[in-house]
């Protein structure tokens, strides 16, 4: 008989009368990986964050290794329960050791610390994860990938008896997440009892001994993991049939948009050389540290220390600042959602008009024009927002991204680059987000699309452009666009242009 770690009872949770939990009773069986599934708002993440201490619960109880227990933050280190959240947690201003000691710093003497030590064992979390960050480098130089990382790392360093993991793997590649199963199997056989949630269903049926659905709030199912497969799991989240998660990808002509010759940063990318056809999805597919996302920065300026050439329609452009790309019709929709992406304490009007206030103003803001776009998005992207003057603080990961994704498009432009679109929202939503943007390549837009999913860049792309090491390695057409020829030259076995 398996021996029971944690018990919700009864567990509600109600926000200004709404409630968003319902009667959750569960058991946390030690030494298992138990995954909790559902769509964005389902209550996933309210549910962690009273097991964990963030929240109260308005009603019920909760029982930790057999005893009934009033959850804090405190409360929650004290009895070994470890959380490595979905948005990050980390200090920019402080090193990496920092960040994964802050709160339980190693003393030499009562008034010394003992810095040497703290390096050394970040040293050693960071190789558990086969990953080459320096212990003294700042959170704020770090990629998203990287602070991912710090995040486990940070996690891992204390001997927890519940692990929380929430979307842990949105940003990594399948490389970084094999690394992170293979520690997660041996924490499990140490005795670590995991929480794993996820939207990636092939992961939690690669990974989970159990798996939990969540509905608006409700608990709808609970199976072994090799009694359920991955359609039924997407059904019982949605509560309906989910067709093809991919569209049909549309036929380009050859007109050229925008070419990029030569492009190069020292020790970031070297010699970048593509161009992007009208009304294409060009692809950019690598592993965490590839250039991609320092790519798309300099092209919307903001790396500025380039050298090289960037054409928009056959005219040579100087794009030194968002703002002249945004003159010259690119939009950039940043893999970092709630670092440089929206603005989570401003509300849904400010965020989405953000970037393109000077459509609605000439000496005052006609604020009656600008809310009418915005119920435009709210309508055609099924934002599901109480009124625009919600905070975004209060919406979903989903919610927040198709913001994110309306402040990008309000800015009306010929050329968009996604970077990561779909990291951290439900499978819904994802398919809601790739009808988006196949609606808006067949209207002519041109897109480069960013992802570390592979499955998104095969299924997404006309061509896909493959990098390493700040370099292009290859780009793929047709039946080259497969996930084996994909990793040959992500990984350096391959070079060339197929």
């Amino acid at each position: 008989m398996e021996e029971v770690l944690l018990k919700t009872v009864n567990i509600s949770k109600e926000f200004s009368g709404v409630r968003v939990l319902n009667n959750i009773n569960i058991e946390l069986n030690k030494e298992e990986i138990f995954g909790i599934i559902g769509e964005n708002g389902a209550g996933k993440s309210t549910l962690i964050k009273i097991i964990n201490g963030t929240y109260q619960p308005t009603e019920g109880q909760l029982i930790f290794d057999g005893q009934s227990v009033k959850m804090s933050h405190e409360v929650a280190k004290k009895i070994g329960i470890s959380t490595i959240p979905q948005e990050f947690n980390l200090v920019e201003d402080l090193n990496v050791y920092e960040n994964i000691f802050l709160g339980k710093e190693q003393m030499k003497t009562r008034f010394l610390l003992d810095k040497e030590y703290m390096k050394t064992r970040t040293q050693e979390l960071l190789h558990e994860l086969e990953t080459k960050i320096p212990p003294d480098e700042k959170i704020q130089n770090l990629s998203v990938a990287k602070k991912q990382m710090v995040e486990i790392a940070k996690a891992i360093a204390y001997n927890s008896k519940l692990l929380i993991m929430d979307e842990p793997t949105t940003v990594l590649t399948s490389y970084e997440i094999e690394i992170l199963f293979n520690l997660m199997k041996r924490l499990k056989e140490k005795g670590v009892t995991i929480v794993y949630i996820s939207h990636k269903l092939k992961e939690v049926k690669t990974i989970c001994d159990r798996v939990m659905v969540l509905r608006d709030g409700d608990f709808i199912s609970l199976d072994k993991i090799e009694d359920i497969d991955g359609k039924e799991m997407a059904n019982r989240m949605v509560g309906r049939e989910l067709n093809q998660l991919f569209p049909e990808k549309t036929t380009i002509n050859k007109k050229i948009v925008m070419e990029v010759k030569n492009l190069s940063i020292p020790g970031l990318l070297s010699d970048i050389n593509f161009e992007l056809y009208k009304g294409e999805i060009l692809g950019f597919a690598g592993l965490v540290g590839a250039g991609r996302t320092e790519l798309a920065e300099t092209i919307m300026g903001i790396r500025k220390k380039k050298t090289g050439e960037i054409y928009i329609n056959s005219k040579k452009r100087d794009i030194n600042s968002p703002d002249k790309a945004i003159s010259n019709k690119i939009a950039y929709l940043t893999e970092d959602r709630q670092g440089t992406g929206v603005l989570t304490e401003f509300d849904v009007v400010s965020n989405i008009t953000l970037t393109s206030l000077k459509k609605y103003s000439k000496i005052l803001i006609d604020h009656k024009k600008e809310n009418e776009k915005c119920e435009y998005y709210i309508d055609n992207f099924n934002i599901k927002v109480p009124s625009l003057k919600s905070k975004l603080i209060y919406l979903s990961g989903g919610n927040q991204q198709k913001v994110s994704f309306a402040k990008s498009l309000d800015t009306e432009p010929d050329i968009f680059i996604v970077d990561e679109p779909t990291r951290g929202i439900d499978i819904n939503a994802k398919m809601e987000i790739f009808r988006f943007i196949h609606e808006l390549v067949q209207s002519g837009i041109s897109c480069i699309f960013i992802s570390s999913e592979l499955e998104e860049i095969i299924g997404m792309c006309n061509r896909v452009v493959v990098m390493r090491e700040g370099s292009i390695t290859g780009i793929l057409e047709g039946e080259h666009i497969n996930e084996e020829e994909i990793m040959y030259y992500a990984t350096g076995l391959k070079e060339g242009i197929s």
